[in-house]
């Protein structure tokens, strides 16, 4: 409670921070700002002691001495810029500060070696009306004495910081013979416009172009992404590589909407990807930048719909091949589903209810249908719900449900239920309730249908190989084709027994019935015991020792409707029916009280189980890749089981831990089991449609590497050592 209260004032006060702001910015006419190439007027010169710096700063304006740097590329071996004292000024942004006004003098001592160098200069200004332009960076091109151009007039270098007007940029030799390195080339910036922008600043130096078309911008920060992209209007180029599209030859600004789900200041970083070329030259292959932004809190905006990977929408427009090979992959992946262990237990009494027809072909057929009506219609239900919640904008993956703990334990509650029915504490009708056969034994069809919704319950915590790719294909296109996905994943998971009801050389191998059916009957109650122990532990992850409580309570009161309800079919009906009723109602409170638990402070829990982990942010990765440490992400969840068996087999053994400590390589863990909007921002990233996700980082940057939803000892040692080479 203390934290969300200190987090609430925090928020309020910067609130009335901007408030307090808000008249002066918004009196402000964007017309009666100079451009900023006016406001400050750079000029650069070559001189004996080294090159001299000039700043013109207009009146009304000033420059922040802790923003200013100047660094010289080849030609020129420099030392540290030389900058006069400043004013003092108490800045609502920087605090205690330098700034300069009227004029800037400042020198990067040093001696030349060639006939020119490139001068990286960087600085940031502000206007007395109350606002401040971005950070600036201007590439300059300057002839040294070495050249024996004297060090007087322009030909020794006299520039302006005016990129797009300056004519003797060209004749120095921009765009020459020798194309600049791409940090030279293009520039990017950027700094927060309020809590809910970016001001993003493409500055290809004179001679060279950005195109628009290829320029993207993703921010990497929890609960935030990026919106509307205001492009301003750029230069019409016909181009051989891309056709007519626009480019951009001088800086411009571009306004970056920041979506946000919470209003708290986050630390973040705008990844920005882009192409650009030298006039009349050659072209740069892709670049991406990643740049450090602090944003300030800000209100919270709902995200639009992310459309289909081009990829998807390839393969929507071409048809056929590519859509026969996701349906391919998803009936694969559903086929696979049944040997997954959280599906165990319910087809086991699925195989038991086949087994007690089996004397009978038609009854043999008719439960195999029934069940797969169950199953194609759940996987179509979740299915529909999964697109319907796409549609609103929420982010979601597979097995979203048990991030629900209402789910979770309702779910606990039917395995304890169907426990309980074949241990022989209840039954239906006066016979035994199997989940095949039983839950209502005169109508048949209503207890095979339901072991198909249930079998597609407890399916959801694993995630077959082959189901990522058609899954992730499923979320990203049109709605009508990703329900055939879904229904192909449910053909999957019910063809088993479909081909055994409908084949009558399957049928007639399975065993007969008999006296032993009895006794296995009441040993199926264990696994679904044990199935119902596992998700009270879910539980008790999501919400603590109170939720615990809380199920053990409404299981009490189920165990009391099942008994008497099993009393009042033997007899007196009007004595044990108001206690099944009243046994019902009372579940609600507790039922009700799980669903409003808050998540307790876990204190890392999840991660403090692997030795040398650390949790997962985007942040810590960005600090980590930056300083070229290689990096492995598991994005886990306690109620999914292929991840609990990777990590039982693979990531908790001493030789996946002594590869870590062997390479250098950090291990990060990000947990699942919960609603994590920024998780799953990442998994969405990376095309999963869920857990388990394993990324691994090269050392010295890269693409991460997606390693296979099952993992193996040498799969992992693998990727590792790719990862590594560089460094070992």
């Amino acid at each position: 409670m203390s934290r969300s209260f200190f987090g609430r004032a925090a928020a309020a006060l910067l609130a009335l921070c901007a408030a307090a702001m808000a008249p002066t910015a918004g009196a402000v006419n964007p017309e009666d700002l100079l451009p900023v190439d006016e406001a400050f007027q750079l000029e650069a010169r070559a001189q004996a002691d080294g090159i001299a710096l000039h700043w013109d700063i207009a009146d009304g304006y000033y420059l922040y001495r802790h923003r200013t740097s100047a660094q010289a590329g080849p030609g020129f071996n420099a030392g540290e810029l030389q900058l006069p004292d400043g004013i003092p000024h108490e800045d609502e942004f920087f605090g205690a500060v330098e700034t300069y006004r009227g004029e800037l003098a400042a020198l990067l001592p040093g001696t030349a070696e060639g006939p020119r160098t490139t001068l990286t200069v960087k600085y940031q200004g502000c206007a007395d009306l109350g606002i401040c332009y971005p950070p600036q960076t201007r590439t300059l091109e300057v002839a040294l004495p070495a050249a024996g151009g004297g060090t007087s007039g322009p030909a020794a270098g006299l520039l302006s910081g005016g990129l797009g007007t300056n004519p003797l940029l060209r004749g120095l030799g921009v765009g020459g013979a020798d194309a600049l390195p791409e940090e030279q080339a293009f520039t990017i910036d950027a700094i927060p416009d309020g809590g809910n922008g970016l001001l993003v600043r493409l500055a290809p130096t004179q001679g060279y172009y950005i195109y628009r078309d290829q320029t993207s911008f993703e921010l990497r920060g929890e609960g935030l992404q990026t919106g509307a992209v205001e492009w301003p209007a750029g230069v019409d180029h016909n181009d051989e590589y891309f056709g007519d599209t626009v480019v951009y030859m001088q800086p411009v600004d571009v306004p970056v909407q920041v979506l946000r789900e919470h209003p708290d200041p986050v630390e973040a970083t705008l990844v920005v990807s882009f192409q650009g070329c030298r006039d009349e030259g050659i072209c740069y292959p892709p670049m991406t930048r990643s740049i450090p932004v602090s944003m300030p809190a800000g209100q919270v905006l709902e995200a639009a719909r992310t459309p289909p990977p081009q990829g998807v929408r390839g393969s929507l427009e071409e048809g056929g091949p590519g859509i026969v090979a996701v349906l391919l992959l998803a009936l694969i992946g559903g086929l696979i589903l049944n040997l997954m262990p959280c599906v165990l237990p319910v087809l086991s009494l699925k195989a038991l209810s086949l087994a007690e027809g089996s004397a009978s072909r038609a009854d043999a057929r008719r439960q195999a249908l029934w069940y797969t009506a169950g199953v194609l219609v759940s996987f179509a239900a979740l299915g529909a719900l999964a697109l319907a919640l796409r549609g609103a904008g929420l982010a979601l993956g597979w097995g979203f449900q048990l991030q629900q703990p209402l789910v979770v334990g309702l779910l606990a509650l039917v395995m304890f239920a169907l426990g309980l029915s074949l241990s022989g504490v209840w039954h239906f009708g006066g016979r035994w309730t199997g989940v095949g056969h039983g839950l209502a034994s005169r109508s048949g069809p209503s207890g095979d249908f339901f072991t198909g919704v249930l079998a597609v319950v407890v399916a959801t915590p694993c995630t077959a190989p082959f189901m990522g790719a058609a899954l992730a294909w499923a979320f990203a296109a049109p709605a009508g084709l990703a329900m055939l996905v879904f229904v192909a994943l449910g053909l999957g998971l019910a063809l088993p027994f479909l081909l055994i009801g409908l084949v009558p050389a399957l049928a007639d191998r399975l065993p007969r019935p008999g006296a032993w059916m009895d006794t296995f009957k009441q040993f199926l109650a264990f696994p679904l015991y044990l199935t119902a122990v596992w998700l009270v532990w879910v539980l008790a992850r999501q919400r603590g020792a109170d939720a615990v409580g809380l199920w053990m309570v409404a299981a009490v009161l189920l165990a009391l409707v099942a008994w008497a309800w099993t009393r009042s079919r033997m007899g007196a009906p009007r004595r044990w029916l108001p206690i099944v009723v009243l046994g019902l109602l009372a579940m609600a409170w507790p039922l009700y009280s799980l669903h409003t638990l808050e998540r307790p402070a876990r204190a890392e829990a999840g991660v403090a189980d692997d030795a040398g982990a650390e949790p997962f942010s985007q942040a810590r990765l960005a600090e980590l890749r930056q300083a070229g440490q290689p990096v492995f992400v598991n994005i886990t969840a306690d109620w999914c089981v292929t991840c609990k068996a990777n990590e039982s087999t693979v990531l908790s053994r001493d030789a996946f831990r002594e590869a870590l400590d062997r390479t250098g390589m950090a291990y990060l863990v990000g947990d699942w089991t919960d609603v994590d909007p920024a998780l799953t921002r990442y998994l969405q990233e990376h095309r999963a449609v869920g857990v388990p996700l394993y990324v691994v980082y090269p050392a010295g940057g890269g693409e991460g590497e997606v390693l296979p939803i099952v993992l193996t000892p040498q799969v992992v040692r693998d990727a590792i050592e790719r990862a590594t080479e560089a460094t070992t």
